[in-house]
């Protein structure tokens, strides 16, 4: 008999160049009149960008709205109570991220800790939350994260550096916005980096324990996009087509991995993230090839479909020998578009690896992972991806 399986996304979510306009009226409709609009300081900044023509479109319909533009890249537990308290101390009643995964993350966060206590590192974990966020719509304007779709809230503890995820059906947001005009001109590294997480958020999916045949057919097409727009969007930040190809895919990747889950790249990400607060999807993009051929053995057959998918002929080839040529694809796209050869980039020290398996075997995304590994397996990965992914 076939399992049972769930699956979940915001019920409402528009996608395409100028959706961004209609962002008032949905508020309208949602019963939205004082807003706390959740962003970064950087992209506040940016003249007639994310954040300006949100609030335009807000004003247009008459609602009312404060700024917190307090979301760190990695947020912190100080920032979700700095936002409470924003939140708090002018009456507001709903919620509005715009940014990538750290404004929504931050967003959730806040959420969470209006409805649910102050203590957030007691709510680690999969469906922890016993009362609904405040109403939250989310803009999305990096093509990485998912963050826009999903259930997950990744916030760091600045105390003891450890990165956690909050994962439950509540922080999905009600809306989703998805707007490729938003994210013309964002920076090469940004766009790399971004992409990157959205790539291994369909390739983790795709060999969890949790798949099925829907969030399979997410996976293949989301790998396909990627492989193809990425690069594009890295070498000409504005051209339109490739930004919109990749919005494609980062949506159907959140989509498959809010479903099928994730497994060891994103648990052992999380604390190379923590750890050194270095760009997430820098830290999923180093781990990806070490920890993916670390777990063949356990699905050698999705390993070779993830091949056929990525483009390579595999006719001819044992199954293990094109298992291996799917490794062989992800190293080419992250080299492509200049990730770095060795977590040594973002700060990793080898005393540290310990402590990081220890915890990223308690993470949320671990449990999905097709191969058990230990606390040993774990540090012998993080050294691997020390000691260079090409």
């Amino acid at each position: 008999m076939e399992r049972q399986f769930d699956f979940l996304m915001p019920s409402v979510n528009f996608f395409g160049p100028g959706v961004i306009s209609k962002i008032g009226d949905r508020a309208k409709m949602l019963n939205m009149n004082k807003v706390l609009v959740v962003t970064g300081s950087h992209i506040r900044k940016i003249k007639n960008g994310p954040v300006d023509q949100t609030l335009a479109s807000l004003e247009k319909a008459g609602v009312e709205y404060v700024v917190f533009d307090g979301a760190e890249e990695n947020p912190k537990i100080r920032d979700i109570k700095k936002g409470k308290q924003i939140y708090l101390d002018n009456n507001c009643d709903s919620i509005i991220t715009v940014g990538g995964g750290s404004a929504h993350d931050c967003g959730k966060g806040i959420g969470i800790i209006l409805t649910n206590g102050d203590d957030i590192t007691k709510l680690a974990g999969i469906e922890t939350l016993d009362k609904p966020l405040p109403p939250l719509m989310a803009v999305n304007t990096t093509a990485g994260t998912g963050s826009e779709l999903t259930r997950h809230a990744v916030i760091t503890n600045e105390e003891t550096h450890l990165k956690f995820v909050v994962v439950s059906w509540r922080n999905i947001p009600l809306v989703s916005f998805n707007d490729p005009m938003l994210m013309l001109g964002i920076p090469k590294a940004t766009t790399a980096a971004t992409g990157l997480d959205a790539y291994v958020q369909a390739v983790e999916p795709y060999v969890s324990v949790d798949h099925n045949d829907i969030t399979d057919s997410q996976c293949e097409k989301a790998i396909k996009l990627i492989q193809q727009y990425l690069p594009e969007a890295v070498a000409n930040g504005n051209n339109v087509e490739a930004r919109t190809k990749m919005v494609e895919g980062e949506m159907l990747a959140g989509m498959a991995f809010n479903n099928a889950n994730l497994g060891y790249v994103h648990a052992m990400a999380h604390q190379l993230g923590g750890q050194y607060d270095a760009p997430h999807g820098v830290c999923c993009a180093l781990m990806l090839p070490v920890v993916e051929e670390w777990n063949i053995i356990a699905c050698p057959d999705r390993f070779a479909e993830l091949a056929k998918i990525m483009g390579y002929d595999i006719s001819g080839l044992t199954t293990m020998e094109a298992a291996h040529k799917a490794i062989d694809g992800m190293r080419e796209l992250a080299k492509a578009i200049g990730i770095p050869d060795s977590i040594k980039a973002i700060g990793a020290k080898p005393e540290d690896f310990e402590l990081m398996a220890e915890n990223a075997l308690k993470d949320g995304n671990a449990f999905s992972n097709p191969r058990k590994g230990t606390k040993e397996d774990l540090v012998k990965l993080f050294q691997k991806a020390y000691d260079g992914i090409y």
